[in-house]
């Protein structure tokens, strides 16, 4: 995808930003997403001039982009050092530095960078290699003076503490456009795909008369899928039709994910259905006939699809970790990430009373207005405008 900047209007007053658009790029991710829903909130608000830059050689991309001359790699080995060179050559003649994932390259301008979760500074060992480079140009960021921006108050005091930093802030994101899809920029061989959303997804049995819980995200150990798996035994044991739907990428944690699957009683591990990756129409089917979307993770920056069960009237059974609460505030049935007897408790609460799925999708209908993209425009425009109004005294 190549990305249009905005001038924002050209006005004096505007501030000139440059900003990663590398997430936009590639296959797309949720942070893919919220960077590019972000971009085009703040081109929406006017008041910024954005100049996109990413770092990739690879990467096809057109005018006003600019493309830093290193490959990422590289990069993120010369950022991790001390008194590494400004790229403002290539960054242009701007007033704040965004580095929208995480990493954000050396400037003499104010620098800004976003942090959406704090798992990998947590667990660096479950970290890939180049996730750990990113972390170490991350504190060498932080250290020399850069600004963190989060998605959650839960990761603002995560920061804090693990940077020893108090110059962080909480900008909440928005929630998905209901009819925008995420779309991987070419999609994985053996990805689920639909033509018509109105039908069950190519591939896999008609779940629309019969009751499933989702579980959506990549196969990865942050995504506490094992604990969903054991919860759904249980869960099997009481409700003789329920079944468990495991839809995303594959992660770190597949072999814990089978073995988990392994461990439960035919009968129940044959109501399990994994799908691998699936495109944006067959997302939202799965959403939409859904039973509860079961999001039980260990550590969350945001949570898109939270906001993205409730939009679509599904009722959303979480861990209470991270971002969590504060995302899905009351509309949500909550249990600690390893508490496998509670999450089975709410899972079941959620598919036996009409009562309580009514609920939850009133409220959950309730709770996605409270997020609003122009909002994350204008927290965003406000603290933009506050490192240059800094740095200018």
């Amino acid at each position: 995808m190549t990305h249009a900047a905005s001038t924002g209007g050209g006005d004096a007053s505007s501030v000139r930003v440059a900003i990663d658009v590398g997430p936009l790029h590639g296959v797309r991710t949720g942070i893919g997403n919220g960077v590019a829903w972000t971009v085009e909130a703040l081109e929406a608000r006017g008041g910024v001039q954005l100049t996109p830059y990413l770092t990739s050689l690879r990467a096809r991309i057109a005018p006003p982009t600019r493309r830093l001359p290193l490959p990422a790699a590289a990069a993120l080995r010369l950022w991790a050092r001390r008194s590494t060179p400004p790229m403002d050559r290539w960054l242009g003649d701007v007033d704040v530095v965004h580095g929208t994932n995480y990493v954000v390259p050396p400037s003499s301008r104010p620098r800004l960078v976003s942090v959406y979760d704090c798992w990998f500074l947590d667990h660096p060992d479950d970290a890939l290699a180049d996730v750990r480079l990113a972390a170490n140009v991350l504190r060498r960021s932080v250290a020399e003076g850069a600004s963190v921006v989060t998605s959650s108050d839960a990761t603002s005091h995560r920061v804090r503490e693990l940077l020893d930093t108090d110059r962080v802030s909480t900008v909440l994101l928005g929630p998905p456009p209901l009819d925008a899809g995420s779309p991987a920029a070419s999609e994985p061989d053996g990805t689920v795909t639909t033509p018509d959303a109105s039908r069950p997804p190519v591939g896999l049995p008609d779940l629309s008369r019969q009751p499933f819980v989702l579980s959506l995200g990549t196969i990865e150990r942050r995504k506490n899928v094992p604990t969903l798996v054991a919860a759904f035994g249980r869960l099997a044991h009481e409700h003789e039709t329920v079944r468990l739907v495991i839809a995303g990428a594959v992660g770190n944690d597949l072999d814990a994910v089978s073995r988990a699957i392994g461990r439960l009683e035919p009968a129940a591990a044959k109501r399990i259905i994994r799908t691998g990756p699936v495109d944006p129409d067959t997302k939202s089917w799965l959403l939409r006939h859904a039973t509860a979307l079961a999001y039980p993770s260990l550590d969350e920056g945001f949570g898109f699809p939270i906001l993205e069960a409730q939009q679509m009237g599904t009722p959303v059974v979480a861990s209470t970790a991270g971002s969590i609460p504060q995302v899905a505030g009351s509309a949500a049935l909550l249990s600690p990430p390893l508490d496998t007897e509670a999450l089975a408790a709410n899972l079941y609460w959620v598919l036996t009373s009409d009562e309580m799925h009514a609920k939850l999708v009133r409220r959950g209908h309730s709770n996605v207005a409270r997020f609003s993209w122009s909002t994350t425009a204008d927290a965003l425009t406000e603290l933009y405008r506050g490192l240059m109004e800094t740095n200018d005294r």
